[in-house]
């Protein structure tokens, strides 16, 4: 494939060969839902002996658990490769294959940032009554090091969720009706095709508009699709073609969000660190200035190397702030104020200034 990568779409093959020929660090997302080796081993039926449409595709069969686990790092290994050093990856599995992903996460040098649980509205029955309903899979979010800068859309996640923090567990149903994909015969397209609802909160969430987003096991295109309609880029690898034709119909028949203002992010920019001696040698507050507390009991006088001067105490504005009630902790950037005109304003008005300097604003 050459050092540049060729976005926007699907590929044919295996995805460990796909992936080793990519360039290095190259992809920002990676999404994977690889086969989840559900060891069945006979057919399943309802009660009404009408047979279940089960997963007993040969992608998903291994001839024992060290077979899979071998698969399994290879993938990993070969995803990783392609991830760029902030980037992430997502992988979604059962009860019989996550535990043993995690692991091999781990072991590869992933750091997990948090599991996801995606309990679904309306699961498949539990037909012989021997276990709980399963109505659940799990979804390990990983950055590739434990150093990463990794994208995490925290206000976005919030505005979707009414204002309030995006919990781990995600009520969701399951893919049906008009969405589900079928053939010429009106059977599933394929077996285990996730919900747009639930790629679109991990893109939503883990990556910007333009990033690429690959997904090694590409199936029925639901993270292409979704990736196309956020306005990120796709790339998508998939061994079986039936599927891919699919795909490809369902990724012409999805529009692509382009208009900058409804892809915007609005996201808290990390500030710059400004340590409260810059506003004295900045002259915002003279060496001498006494600073008081907003209920007017406490006051403190700036000495020229940046602390602050209390009746029997000396240090940081965190210490001076927390010395004087008496406090475990204290935030002195809104505790300690200055006075203009009689008024007393925190000091953090102060530091917000700079800041609006070094953004040159």
């Amino acid at each position: 494939m050459g050092d540049r990568v060729e976005r926007n779409r699907l590929v044919q093959g295996d995805c460990i060969e796909l992936m080793q020929a990519l360039p290095e660090r190259s992809v920002d997302l990676v999404f994977a839902d690889p086969p989840y080796n559900l060891q069945l081993q006979q057919s399943l039926h309802r009660p009404d002996n009408s047979k279940v449409d089960a997963v007993t595709d040969g992608w998903d069969q291994f001839d024992s658990f060290a077979a899979y686990d071998a698969f399994t790092r290879a993938w990993l290994k070969a995803a990783r490769r392609t991830l760029k050093d902030d980037g992430a990856l997502w992988v979604i599995g059962s009860y019989h294959n996550i535990f043993r992903v995690g692991a091999i996460l781990q072991d590869m040098g992933f750091w997990i940032l948090n599991d996801i649980v995606w309990r679904k509205t309306n699961p498949m029955p539990n037909f012989r009554g021997r276990r709980f309903t399963n109505a659940h899979e799990t979804l390990i979010w990983a950055a590739k090091h434990e150093e990463s800068r990794y994208t995490f859309n925290y206000q976005a996640m919030k505005a979707l969720n009414e204002e309030l923090q995006m919990r781990s567990d995600w009520t969701l149903p399951i893919c049906t009706g008009n969405e589900r994909l079928k053939d010429e015969e009106g059977r599933k397209a394929h077996a285990t095709q996730k919900p747009e609802a639930l790629l679109y909160r991990v893109v939503l969430a883990t990556s910007k508009p333009g990033d690429l987003i690959l997904d090694p096991f590409s199936g029925s295109g639901t993270t292409a699709a979704v990736a196309k309609r956020l306005g990120r880029d796709y790339l998508g690898f998939e061994r079986e073609s039936d599927y891919l034709v699919h795909a490809e119909k369902r990724l012409k028949q999805t529009q692509r969000l382009s208009e900058p203002a409804l892809l915007a992010l609005d996201e808290k920019r990390e500030a710059p660190r400004v340590p409260f001696g810059t506003l004295v040698e900045r002259g915002f507050l003279e060496a001498g200035t006494q600073l008081v507390s907003p209920d007017g009991r406490h006051r403190a006088k700036v000495r020229a190397d940046g602390r602050l001067v209390t009746r029997d105490f000396t240090g940081s504005i965190h210490q001076a702030g927390a010395h004087v009630q008496k406090a475990a902790a204290c935030n002195g950037w809104t505790y300690w104020c200055y006075e203009v005109e009689g008024k007393r304003l925190p000091i953090d008005l102060l530091r917000q200034r700079i800041r609006a300097e070094m953004h040159g604003s």
